[in-house]
């Protein structure tokens, strides 16, 4: 396409400029799209590893693409030749594609960052093309561990990151800013601070999964500390602010970063609260101490740095570690050199960039009012766990009158049998003395009480008495199967999962049975209900539990010799593992 070509196909006082948007479907992408359209003198190409637009984004700029003003180029920024087809005859190039806290694969990471812009800037250059903007992050002068107040341009680079992946995010833009030539390809970075807007998939994402979780009752740290934020079509309007500075070979812009802000500085909290009132949900209000915070932060990096490539714990870790490192240090940014270079100031507010976004979510609010009455409107999994029958209803306290008249029996029965000092013996033949005296006198009252049962109550048909004889054949032949397989001594899964329950259990009885016995009571009567109460956090809490488990002891595994590692797998596992790691290509060049 030619860089001057107007709407209409002839001339054109203000001539079409040529631009490719590398990740213009991904979510800093889109908004700068519909930005560059609206403007009426780009002429766009989305170019990303997506074979063709996806549907939603094609119907939202039907009308653009029919008349040729957007088409899409395949291309990954791995593949240098897809990116020099992507960007020929074109005068502008938005890289606009981010990698955000929930990849974590540190060798992909590398390629599609570092490697990644220097096949752009090569690419660039073989096109001759004119204007490269890079879409970086302001946590590139972030060390981890030091506050930053209102910090400009000439904060440098730290000398060692905490963040492996803010290392690879600087590595890029060190390599994209020096490309800069004044006579060729002029570049310039902009540097947004925590990006929120419709659709994002990092901040907004974990603020929806957590809204009603345990969670977001909680204040990390002491509150003070403030944080920037930008709104996504505030990040779209900086980018073609520069884009317009480097077209008119403004070599005050050229080689240049540029921090971009929403410039309203908030504490997270506070930004989180509005969020939360916006959605009807409850704001977090139970405040944790700093210096607990503080420990935690550390061992979250460590094992992000050790498992953040495991699915399971890709997003958790990181967004507990922004969290973390929100709630801990203050990371504020001064604008003023985008103000004067490039002209840029905000176009959205903070507060309608929150009432836009809470806006694009409206069934969560929905969702939240709903979630307690489903609880109880549909079968829990408390309900499942107990079978659904008369216990179930009793031990979740459907009818309170019954549930509670049911603890006073058993607390009684545990009274005469336990805590009187009795023998079994003597309790039970003391039980029945007393159930043969009630009988009695029921028997001399002048009308009966109890009514007879007729004699098929007592009968068992034969269905039933099949299924239960079925039930304890199979009961029988599994634990038959464990028993035989534990005495091989084969499996050591089962040989933990088996002996640890009997040791636990034998250290509980011969502390006190008694304690035992009561502890039971109370937890059977108060579990269940509690659960149901708090079914959904409870299963968060359980599924962390679970997951730091497994990546401490996978961690553990690591640190033990072959020998001990062999009794946990098979020969065939440590051969494919070994092999995988022969196979796993360094980082460095």
């Amino acid at each position: 396409m030619d860089d001057h070509v107007g709407a209409g196909g002839g001339a054109n006082p203000n001539p079409r400029i040529t631009c490719v948007v590398i990740g213009g479907q991904g979510f800093i992408g889109r908004f700068l799209v519909q930005r560059l359209l609206r403007l009426e003198n780009w002429i766009i190409r989305i170019a990303d590893s997506s074979p063709s637009l996806h549907v939603e984004q094609k119907l939202a700029i039907s009308d653009a693409v029919s008349s040729g003003l957007v088409s899409h180029f395949e291309a990954d920024v791995r593949d240098k030749s897809q990116l020099v087809k992507a960007f020929a005859g074109s005068s502008v190039v938005f890289y606009a594609e981010t990698i955000d806290g929930l990849t974590y694969d540190v060798y992909e990471c590398y390629k599609l960052l570092v490697q990644g812009a220097k096949n752009i800037v090569t690419a660039c250059r073989e096109s001759k093309v004119k204007c490269l903007i890079y879409n970086s992050s302001a946590d590139v002068v972030f060390d981890g561990s030091h506050h930053i107040r209102y910090g400009n341009e000439s904060v440098n680079y730290p000398s060692k990151y905490e963040d492996i992946l803010l290392e690879m995010k600087a590595q890029a833009e060190a390599i994209i800013l020096a490309a800069s030539d004044n006579d060729g390809l002029l570049t310039c970075a902009i540097r947004p601070s925590n990006v929120f807007g419709p659709r994002d998939t990092f901040i907004m994402h974990f603020l929806v999964n957590q809204a009603n979780s345990f969670w977001a009752k909680f204040i990390l740290g002491s509150g003070d500390n403030l944080s920037d934020f930008t709104y996504v079509e505030n990040l779209a309007h900086a980018h073609v602010c520069a884009a317009e500075a480097l077209v008119s070979r403004n070599v005050a812009v050229a080689g240049k970063a540029f921090f971009i802000t929403n410039q309203e500085s908030r504490n997270y909290w506070q930004f989180v609260s509005q969020i939360c009132e916006r959605w009807g949900c409850q704001r977090p209000s139970i405040r944790l101490p700093t210096k607990l915070v503080s420990f935690m932060l550390p061992m979250v990096r460590w094992t992000r740095s050790k498992m953040g490539s495991e699915p399971e714990v890709t997003g958790l870790l990181a967004s507990a570690q922004f969290i973390i490192e929100s709630a801990l240090f203050t990371r504020t940014f001064n604008c003023s050199a985008a103000k004067k270079h490039i002209n840029y100031s905000p176009v959205v507010s903070l507060e309608e960039g929150i009432a836009s976004t809470v806006k694009s979510l409206p069934n969560l609010v929905k969702d939240s009012s709903r979630s307690i009455e489903a609880r109880f409107s549909e079968l829990s999994k408390a309900d499942e766990i107990l079978g659904y029958g008369k216990v179930a209803d009793i031990l979740l306290w459907r009818d309170e009158m019954e549930s509670f008249s049911c603890f006073l029996g058993v607390s009684a029965l545990f009274y005469w049998f336990i805590l009187s000092g009795r023998t079994f013996i003597s309790s039970t033949a003391g039980l029945l003395l007393l159930a043969n005296i009630v009988l009695i006198i029921i028997n001399l009252l002048p009308f009966n009480l109890l009514q007879k049962m007729p004699v098929p109550c007592f009968e068992l048909s034969e269905t039933t008495t099949r299924s239960l004889l079925k039930r304890m054949a199979s009961m029988w032949n599994k634990w038959a199967a464990i028993v035989s397989s534990f005495a091989q001594g084969e499996d050591w899964g089962l040989f933990f999962k088996v002996t640890v329950p009997l040791y636990v259990l034998k250290l509980i009885i011969s502390y006190s049975f008694t304690s035992l016995a009561g502890g039971a009571l109370i937890f059977s009567f108060t579990s269940f209900f509690i659960y149901e109460q708090y079914e959904e956090e409870i299963d968060r809490t359980l599924q962390l539990v679970v997951i730091v488990a497994k990546c401490s002891f996978t961690l553990l595994l690591a640190c033990l010799p072959p020998h001990i590692t062999s009794f946990f797998f098979d020969d065939d596992d440590l051969d494919e593992e070994a092999q995988g790691q022969q196979q796993q290509p360094t980082t460095k060049e």
